[in-house]
């Protein structure tokens, strides 16, 4: 038996450690290391989110890894540093059968520690070697870093895609919401070259100051558009107003990615010649974005590594909270940056 991080989906509060069976099969044994946590792990902890897999009353959570390789096998050696995808294929759709199931079109995917696939917050996994991404060593522990780091990699990829649709030379970047997305969506973008202005209710930040980012306090009364136009906005606070706010401060042929979820109930406002006259005239696009496609990962990590030697004060920094497995309330509840659930903290990797 080893120890994991359990929940009833759908029953509040239900969160907790236990005992459950080591895995058995085929595959690559994998020793966990580290998991981070994040809005959506919060969500299935409060009985809002989440589907156990079939024939079971529990999820294991967790889908932000870092793991070390246990065994010899299917092309990885004892020692590896890895972590894995989450999200895996429905097995009957265009997208799926392409390798690409953060497309995927009909929904039924599944998704590790989130939907009908048990996760990595437990001691040992068993893990289909294709879903795996190496890290390297240099990265160390902050390879936990990856989940997140990829769901921004594959937003700026496909904002460039998009925007290079027609000839574009993007140079001047918004991001709204200084999470540890908004925070690795200015990284990204500013190892593109790209001049980022950060947005967040903080008064300073000083993880954005040390990625030569300008950083903005949004408050009751802030004017965005006081701020001027840019070729691409990133919304990532999860707030729809500002979402629909990002349309507006676009200049020609810029533009905006939502990688936020605001599900409240509500309105939010959008002047009509900003839909009906500029983004037509001025061939300004919105678009939404989730999970990651493999390159995305691959891309993550590489820019992860990167970004340790370009910008390594800000790196060390974004992990916030480390705490065992058993203070995942106290990781859940916190909100001073990114927190982490350490697994094995003996096994953890240093560069």
């Amino acid at each position: 038996m080893i120890s994991a991080l359990v929940t009833e989906p759908g029953v509040p509060h239900s969160t907790r450690v236990e005992q459950v069976d080591e895995p058995r099969g085929d595959g690559v044994l994998l020793r966990v290391l580290e998991v981070g946590v994040c809005g959506t792990d919060r969500e299935i902890s409060e009985g809002l989110f989440g589907v156990a897999p079939e024939g079971a009353d529990r999820l294991v959570m967790g889908h932000e890894s870092l793991a070390v390789v246990a065994r010899d096998g299917h092309g990885f050696s004892e020692g590896d540093l890895v972590c894995a995808t989450v999200r895996r294929p429905c097995g009957h759709c265009l997208a799926c059968d392409e390798g690409a199931p953060d497309s995927c079109l009909t929904g039924d995917y599944s998704e590790r520690g989130i939907t009908r696939l048990d996760g990595f917050a437990r001691e040992l996994v068993l893990e289909d070697p294709e879903q795996l991404v190496p890290i390297p060593r240099t990265l160390g522990r902050l390879g936990v870093l990856a989940e997140p780091a990829s769901i921004c990699a594959r937003a700026v990829r496909h904002t460039l895609t998009i925007g290079g649709r027609q000839p574009w030379s993007p140079g001047r970047a918004l991001v709204t919401g200084a999470g540890a997305v908004g925070l690795l969506s200015t990284l990204l973008l500013r190892l593109e070259g790209l001049d980022v202005c950060t947005a967040s209710l903080e008064p300073a930040n000083e993880i954005a100051a040390a990625l030569g980012a300008e950083y903005v306090q949004i408050g009751e009364g802030t004017d965005l558009a006081e701020l001027g136009r840019f070729d691409v906005v990133v919304e990532a606070a999860g707030d729809a107003q500002l979402m629909a706010d990002a349309l507006g401060l676009l200049r020609r042929s810029g533009v905006a990615c939502l990688l936020g979820i605001d599900g409240r109930d509500g309105a939010v406002e959008l002047s009509r010649h900003v839909i009906g006259v500029d983004a037509v005239l001025e061939n300004r696009v919105l678009f939404g974005s989730v999970n990651a496609h493999r390159q995305d990962w691959v891309a993550a990590v590489d820019a992860l590594d990167r970004a340790r030697t370009g910008f390594p004060d800000a790196l060390d920094r974004l992990v916030a909270l480390r705490v065992p497995l058993d203070r995942f309330e106290e990781a859940f509840a916190f909100t001073g940056g990114k927190a982490t659930l350490v697994v094995d903290e003996a096994a953890i990797v240093r560069p």
